[in-house]
């Protein structure tokens, strides 16, 4: 299972280690993207960012919400992102590639909080996404076996033993109906390594504020607009490679 890249780092989907580290009923909580809501209370807003605030009254910001905008034409429609509530590093953006994969492949840097598409000519197309809380993380290489747009969400039978408010959705009833509420979003992409499902996801999610946060039990998850953007640009068999690049991969606001 065990996979070296060219920096030497011995990548690999380790469940064993999670084992070790955080108890044994750790990884059932990894398994089926669950998630552990952000804090958020109606008439508590969060706040606007003070970087994007500098954005607003320039055409830059203009951009960025035209990016970001309500998709009305999605099966289920998609209102849009408040981004001047969102740190404009993390808007999707054309970058100087720091990953030194070749051209095509995904990359998702858990330290900063960054998925990267690499392109030619040293060019990557870099997205915020939100990440697996302490205690599990993951890394490693393998593939995007498949993708789905609106997919079913299915928490496995491990999961729903611990959540009994989840039988609803077990794998016997069918799962979770596609929509704005569904655990995996607008989009998923399926991860496998050596042939096998490793049980990750990168997915959209509505929860705008976690991004650039690990507050998830595992999953990459995207601001459903950007997901949207990555489904329609790679296709089944992209390699993907989950790793930290260190805090000197993070990048200016100006990258």
């Amino acid at each position: 299972m065990s996979e070296t890249t060219a920096t030497g780092r011995s990548n690999r989907l380790d469940r064993r280690a999670f084992l070790r580290g955080a108890g044994g009923t750790a990884l059932l909580g990894i398994t089926g993207c669950s998630t552990f809501r952000a804090p958020r209370v109606a008439g508590d807003p969060v706040p606007p960012s003070p970087a994007a605030s500098n954005l607003m009254s320039g055409g830059d910001f203009a951009y960025y919400s035209a990016m970001y905008a309500a998709r009305p034409e999605e099966l289920f429609p998609l209102p849009a992102i408040p981004i001047e509530r969102i740190d404009p590093v993390f808007y999707r953006r054309l970058v100087d590639d720091p990953t030194g994969e070749r051209p095509g492949t995904v990359v998702v840097d858990t330290d900063n909080h960054f998925l990267y598409l690499t392109q030619e000519n040293g060019k990557a197309l870099r997205y915020g996404v939100g990440l697996g809380r302490a205690g599990f993380e993951w890394d490693g290489r393998g593939v995007i076996q498949y993708k789905r747009p609106w997919p079913r969400w299915t928490p496995p039978d491990e999961m729903v033993a611990r959540q009994p408010e989840l039988e609803p959705y077990s794998i016997a009833n069918g799962g979770m109906d596609p929509g704005l509420t569904n655990p995996l979003g607008a989009r998923a992409l399926y991860i496998f390594q050596n042939g096998r499902d490793t049980l990750y996801r990168i997915h959209g999610s509505p929860e705008w504020w976690t991004i650039g946060k690990s507050v998830s039990s595992g999953c990459v998850r995207m601001l459903n607009q950007d997901v949207i953007d990555l489904y329609n640009r790679v296709v089944d068999g992209t390699p993907i490679l989950v790793t930290g690049l260190g805090a000197a991969a993070y990048p200016p606001l100006s990258a």
